[in-house]
């Protein structure tokens, strides 16, 4: 029997129309927008100014504390300005947009498809090295990858955990990673296990991926120490205590981190990213995102710079179908729509979504009629139906009490609830103002 995490759950349709699609370099555009915040914490700060030439790999915005993460020019050419601009949530944020010229590398950066196996680097030299190259979680969370690998003072990592799960209907880049990066991933699975002084490291792959859990399985006997675990199909398996749960079985206390049950969890594309840091000195100036969509001509997957426009890879991929309802960043469960095609693709782009009009459509809410499959499908063992109507009160004292800050934002209980009531919408709102009272009391 296959592995997996042992409360709720769900099976939303796979939709993995880009599974066969091999990555492509996406061309440069004519202008990048890159944000200085594009990572969990403190912004950048920039250290180029109007006028000023860059180089692809060069450092333009510098991390601002810890929890922060450097910013790196994707491209070469001239600074035309440092401004507030639109992302992704139709928000404005600083960003150093780029007028490009060329495609000139730092020269200490390996550009070569050889294969570096041997890792020289010492483990403080690995943290600092992924530091400097700006590296944070590419799953989504953006989380600086830095931060995780520097244990806090009495707590021992035991075991590195590699999320390869890519559990979100429709995406597939980390999917292809791993067909064809695969030494690459593990040799980046090594170098974070040499971080964290673990001599053990579980590769989790849901079972719809039998090519790659086969394809990694091969290599994996070269590499000591790493083990491939086939995953069953079940949402959210990817969710980091879902995985700790699923390949382990050990239970992450509710508010605590998984170090403190010995786990460290990084995504399988910030393994792939360590190892071109570490062994090609290349800090993270690119990514691999899925384009996809029921109605798109070429569901696909595209290796693009930082800082370029949305509207390009929707052209790569065969242009905006006339019956997009809703362009969303990231997969249908957990991903949020974009404000515009202008805005910039950045660290945290796993995918776009172009969803048809009559999917996007909301459903009339209706009662609660009490039939508990929010309850039941939640991962976290919460109560979604009493959150959503605690959050709509503003019962934050309620909220706080019965774990608001455990839910993962899955939207499971969304997803199942038959009365299509906005479940997740009211609780992440409730779940933003109790951090801030928590914050606030501190």
């Amino acid at each position: 029997m296959l592995k997996t995490f042992s409360i709720g759950g769900i099976h939303p349709a796979e939709n993995k129309l880009s599974a066969e699609s091999a990555i492509q370099a996406l061309p440069i555009p004519q202008m990048v927008s890159i944000p200085i915040s594009q990572h969990i914490g403190a912004p950048a700060t920039p250290i180029v100014k109007k006028g000023d030439e860059v180089k692809v790999g060069q450092l333009i915005a510098k991390s601002s504390g810890f929890v922060s993460a450097n910013i790196h020019s994707s491209v070469s050419g001239t600074v035309f300005k440092v401004d507030d601009i639109m992302d992704a949530s139709g928000f404005r944020r600083t960003s150093v947009i780029i007028k490009v010229d060329g495609d000139e590398w730092l020269e200490h950066i390996d550009r070569s498809e050889e294969l570096v196996k041997e890792i020289s680097a010492s483990k403080e030299e690995i943290i600092k090295r992924v530091g400097d190259a700006g590296i944070v979680g590419l799953g989504g969370a953006t989380f600086p990858a830095h931060v995780k690998l520097s244990v806090p003072p009495g707590k021992t990592a035991e075991v590195l955990i590699i999320n390869a799960v890519e559990c979100e209907p429709y995406l597939t880049s980390d999917h292809r990673i791993m067909l064809e990066k695969g030494d690459e991933v593990l040799v980046g699975t090594q170098i974070l296990m040499k971080a964290l002084e673990v001599n053990k490291a579980i590769i989790g792959i849901e079972n719809n991926k039998p090519d790659a859990i086969a394809h990694l399985t091969k290599l994996a006997a070269n590499y000591q120490g790493i083990e491939i675990c086939p995953l069953k199909t079940q949402y959210p398996q990817g969710g980091e205590k879902q995985l700790i749960s699923a390949t382990i079985k050990r239970e992450v206390p509710s508010g605590a981190l998984p170090i403190e049950v010995g786990a460290v969890v990084q995504n399988v594309g910030t393994a792939y990213a360590v190892y071109e840091a570490i062994q090609k000195n290349k800090p993270l100036i690119e990514r691999v995102a899925t384009v996809t969509g029921k109605s798109l001509k070429n569901p696909s997957n595209w290796m693009f710079r930082i800082g370029t426009p949305v509207k390009d890879i929707i052209e790569a991929a065969g242009g905006m179908p006339e019956d997009t309802g809703k362009i969303v960043g990231g997969g249908p469960m957990m991903g949020k729509a974009i404000a515009s095609v202008d805005v910039p693709l950045t660290k945290g782009s796993s995918g776009l979504l172009l969803l048809p009009r009559e999917e996007t459509a909301r459903k009339a809410t209706k009662a609660c009629i009490r039939c508990g499959k929010c309850v039941s499908v939640c991962p976290m063992g919460l109560e979604p139906y009493l959150l959503m109507v605690c959050a709509d009160k503003k019962d934050y004292e309620r909220l706080e009490k019965d774990a608001v800050m455990d839910c993962i934002e899955c939207g499971s209980c969304s997803f199942t609830c038959p009365a299509h009531r906005p479940l997740l919408d009211y609780i992440r709102l409730g779940k933003g103002k109790v951090g801030q009272i928590m914050r606030a009391r501190k």
